[in-house]
Parts: structure tokens; sequence; C-alpha cells
């Protein structure tokens, strides 16, 4: 497969990491770069990137070698950069949150006709055992699902000396807190493996701040979530289950489970060390019957070049990238339900 040539705008923590990843990969070509600063850009010089530039604008109006860019800064301006890559008909993999809502992935997946839209909230999906969750859902194994549960807390620690950034927990840079920054990977997570078939009909919500005597592990200006909890039903009444929370005055504690009528699955998502896929099958004669159908230890460091390589693939292939805006769009839509529910203190119907 003749590699991607790709342009990375945006080269902070995250972007240069995914310039890493996508320069070791056979699947694609890092030829430009973009950012502000001139730091990111003299080391991606250094790295053997051939043209770098001040702004995405430029690379993308001067660069006819690039065919797809990574936009990787802040969510406020993704969607203007994206349309503009769209309109000199480039393919897009965005960092997350895609977008600062709903209705900019919508307008995103009308602008890009044939191109290819992704995000790399596939990232922590793309992996074995996902793969082997997945094949089970889909063989009907657990029958029809009525629940998909989430709960990963994160309890607060001493005080880093650093000053944390100021995007993390941001409605304007970052359209919100723990919710757009992290959960984003939860919903990817069980929706896929699930198999994207849960649509959100009904959502009720609740999100806190963070707490007082954490609050150095924030900026000063942070207006954004550091713990919520949702609700959301589904059209064919499935559930989804979320609750997230970090700098937490709690233990830390973090559990995925699909549950249907004929059995379920406990998953680990982010699990460190070793990860176990459990199948509680069930039968008249025995009631419920655990067993592992995965054990082991996926390599999380491969998760951004999994995704960019599955973005690559997409491209040359002609197929859905595991992540589409299509897809994103189910996630932006529970995330803006969850935002709106909080604010208004009731229910929130997703049309």
């Amino acid at each position: 497969m003749e590699p991607v040539k790709l342009g990375v705008i945006g080269c902070g923590v995250i972007g240069r990491r995914n310039m890493a990843d996508a320069m070791a990969s056979d699947l694609t070509e890092v030829v430009a770069v973009a950012d502000l600063r001139a730091e990111p850009r003299e080391h991606a010089q250094e790295q053997g990137v051939p043209r770098t530039y001040e702004t995405g604008r430029e690379l993308l109006d001067e660069d006819p070698e690039v065919e797809a860019v990574l936009i990787a800064f802040p969510a406020a301006a993704r969607t203007a950069m994206a349309l503009r890559a769209f309109a000199q008909g480039k393919h897009v993999l965005t960092e997350k949150p895609v977008a600062m809502n709903a209705q900019e992935v919508a307008t995103m997946i009308a602008a890009k006709g044939d191109l290819v839209g992704a995000c790399l909230s596939a990232r922590i999906r793309l992996c074995e055992s996902a793969d082997v969750a997945t094949e089970l859902v889909a063989s009907g194994a657990l029958g029809k699902l009525r629940m998909l549960h989430v709960r990963a807390l994160t309890a607060a620690g001493p005080p880093t000396g650093k000053m944390p950034p100021p995007w993390r927990e941001s409605f304007s840079m970052n359209a919100g807190g723990i919710l757009t920054n992290w959960s984003c990977y939860d919903m990817d997570y069980i929706l896929g493996i699930a198999g994207w078939s849960f649509r959100p009909k009904l959502v009720l919500a609740q999100t806190w701040p963070c707490v007082p005597q954490f609050r150095h592990h924030v900026a000063p200006e942070s207006d954004a979530d550091s713990y919520f909890a949702a609700f959301a039903v589904g059209e064919d009444g499935c559930v989804l289950s979320i609750e997230r929370g970090e700098f937490m005055p709690a233990h830390s504690e973090a559990a995925w489970q699909i549950i249907g009528t004929k059995g379920s699955l406990t998953l680990g998502m982010s699990s460190v060390d070793e990860r176990k896929i459990v199948h509680d099958d069930t039968s008249v004669e025995e009631g419920v019957v655990s067993k592992v159908i995965w054990e082991g230890k996926d390599p999380d460091g491969l998760g951004n070049q999994r995704a960019i390589e599955d973005f690559a693939r997409a491209i040359r292939e002609g197929h859905e990238p595991a992540t589409s805006l299509e897809k994103v769009l189910v996630i932006a839509q529970i995330t803006d339900a969850i935002y709106e529910s909080a604010r208004l203190g009731t229910s929130v119907a997703i049309a």
C-alpha cells in the first residue's frame, strides 16, 4: 500500500506524539507540519519532516503534496480547520473531541463529501481484547442488549507543582471538562464494542466542578466539569449509564460492562497491566457461568499508531474508518445532551 502523505497541524504534547507515531508507520509519510511556535517546527525538522509552516491555513493552501491532515490543537478551532481541509480535497483525522458540539460535527459531515473524516478516540478500542469482545457481541451471545455501563473514577493525588493546562476543563477551549476530554474514549469503546447499535433518545445527567481542596489540579480559570454522571435511554430500550470523574475525593475504581438478555461482558478499557474480558453466560440448568475469553496485555503504546493506520487504510481501501464522523456525531449528541440536562436540571430529548 502506498503511504498516505500526511500533514500534522498542531504539534503540542499530543500532536508531537501523533507525528512520531505517524512517522513510525509504513502506511503514512509525514511530509509537513504546522505550529504557531518555532520550537515544535524546529523539532519536526530535526526528525526529518521536509516542510514546516506557521499556520494550518498555510499548510493546506500551499502544500499540494499533503493528502490528509491530522488536527491536534484545542477543539475550539478544529471545525474551521477541518472545513478548510475538506474544501481543499484533503482527508481529515482529528484529536478528540472532534468539535465543540454536535452541530459542528454535522457541518463537517455535510462538507466532507467522499473524503474520509475520522477521530482518534478509536485509539483505545483498536486492540485485540476489544476485537474479541466486539465479535462476541456481534455473534448474538449476549442476546438483546439492555445496559451499557461505565464507571471510572480517579482519586486526586498530591500537588504536582506544575501549572495545569488551561484547556483541560474549559468550555471555551475544549467544549467541556472530563466528559469531553476522556469520556469520548469511554463512549467510543463501549458503543463500538456494542456495534454502534445504541441510538440515544433521552438523557438525564448531572455535572460537578473540581472540589475546592483539589482545585490546584485544574487551571484557575477552569469552568467545566471534573465529575459527571448520566443515564441515557436508547430508542430500543437499551440504556447507557456513564459516570467519570478525575481529581476525585474518592478511591479510584473503573468498570465497563455490557449486559444483555442472555449474558454479559465485563471489560477492561484502561487496565494498565493484565486485562481480562469475562463472558458471563447463562443457562436454565447452571444459572450464570463465567468464562475468561481473553486475558493478556494490549500494547497500549501503539494505540495512536493503530488509529492513524486505520485512517490510512480507510483512505486507500475505500472503507469507513473505525470512528467515522458519523459515529462521532452520536457521541457528540450524547455529550451535548448531558451538559444541557445538567444545566436545566431535567431530562433532555435527542432528536
